[in-house]
């Protein structure tokens, strides 16, 4: 059988709407075509080479779809009768695990979660049917993922080529409050446009998301560097030769970078501690350094890139005083960051105010469902 991608080249690229012009830019420079913004992504072409460098490199999209088949479904009977008729032993065989996510609007089948138990129980029956066994399910590191989307009744179903979301780099294996996504941090570094030649610095590291994508970003370290999984070897054309090519060439662009380049700070022992264990798994040589500080004992932070998300309601618990802090800290900002560039997330927009400093400019950025902004400060 030949599929809806082998035929077309096309895949969807899942990226966050407020992000989609940089990924857009992103995609073109890994050898995508042809671009397409839809909502919640991005229609691209791409050849083999492309889908896999994309898989290993991009640092803001969050997965990338090959689209098996495409039909008109009114009942989850068809869609059980379509999905019974592919042929997935194409894709995986009974000792691999898999699971499937789904999505629908405006469609007869009204609920996401009974779309995607349909789906799964056509696949579990093709290989019961075939060889009187079911392969097993995982719904948390499955070998491979399938991706069903119904809307207005139209139906695609999808391999999803990178194995389950792109943002889970692989180097957060110790965490706080809230952490910042990959994927939003690696979009500041981007909106930064910091270079390197600045000295890079966090005061409120947390779990050190921003440390590790500047790492990443500096060192050209591909962001796919320590995923063992992608779905795109599941794919019937899988070129490993190729894609063992793709990997050596992309790691052989990897740099180092000074001791002390980049650094971070936060007052809360575990937030430091939790910093340190995940920048090790990037940089066991430890050119990130990072201690414990509370920014306003800090005496300055001149002639530096500053870029931080700074605490907000939902990472205190507690709202109290936070307007004075903001004013405290952009008080920090003009008196002890002379010639510095900040970058500050507010994952609260209304403490934009708080803080008292002229933003140079602001830009929507989502976290995990909150209306933040990105806001640059030039401290002159």
């Amino acid at each position: 059988m030949t599929y809806q991608f082998q035929k077309t080249n096309r895949y969807f690229a899942q990226v966050a709407d407020d992000i989609k012009d940089l990924a857009a830019g992103e995609l073109q420079e890994l050898g995508a075509s042809e671009i397409n913004a839809v909502y919640r992504g991005l229609y691209i072409d791409a050849d083999k080479e492309t889908l896999y460098r994309i898989n290993y490199q991009s640092r803001l999209i969050n997965r990338v779809l090959a689209p098996l088949i495409t039909f008109k479904c009114h009942s989850d009977n068809y869609l059980y009768q379509t999905a019974l008729k592919i042929p997935w032993d194409d894709f995986f065989g009974l000792d691999d695990t898999f699971a499937v996510f789904a999505s629908v609007s405006h469609s007869s089948i009204r609920h996401s979660k009974f779309a995607a138990l349909r789906l799964k129980d056509a696949v579990a029956d093709y290989f019961k049917d075939k060889t009187k066994r079911r392969p097993s399910v995982d719904t948390q590191y499955p070998d491979i993922w399938l991706n069903l989307h119904i809307e207005q009744n139209e139906a695609v179903i999808s391999i999803d080529t990178s194995g389950g979301s792109l943002h889970r780099r692989g180097y957060r294996k110790t965490s706080v409050q809230a952490p910042m996504m990959e994927t939003l941090a690696a979009a500041i570094i981007q909106y930064s446009e910091w270079d390197g030649t600045t000295p890079l610095h966090d005061p409120f590291c947390g779990s050190g998301t921003i440390l590790c994508e500047g790492w990443m970003h500096a060192t050209q370290t591909p962001p796919g560097i320590l995923r063992d999984n992608f779905g795109f070897r599941f794919l019937p054309d899988y070129d490993d030769k190729l894609w063992q090519n793709i990997k050596k060439q992309t790691d052989s662009n990897i740099k180092s970078i000074p001791d002390g380049l980049i650094t971070g700070s936060d007052k809360n022992n575990k937030a430091v501690r939790a910093t340190l264990s995940n920048c090790q798994q990037l940089d066991p040589e430890g050119s990130i350094k990072v201690r414990r500080d509370d920014v306003f004992s800090i005496k300055s932070l001149e002639n530096k890139t500053i870029i931080c998300n700074p605490p907000y309601g939902i990472r205190l618990n507690d709202n109290n005083n936070l307007d004075d802090f903001y004013k405290r800290l952009g008080d920090f900002l003009k008196q002890r960051c002379n010639g510095s560039t900040a970058f500050i997330y507010f994952g609260e927009r209304a403490y934009l105010k708080s803080i008292g400093l002229r933003s140079s400019w602001k830009k929507i950025l989502s976290n995990g469902g909150l209306d933040g902004r990105l806001a640059k400060f030039e401290l002159y």
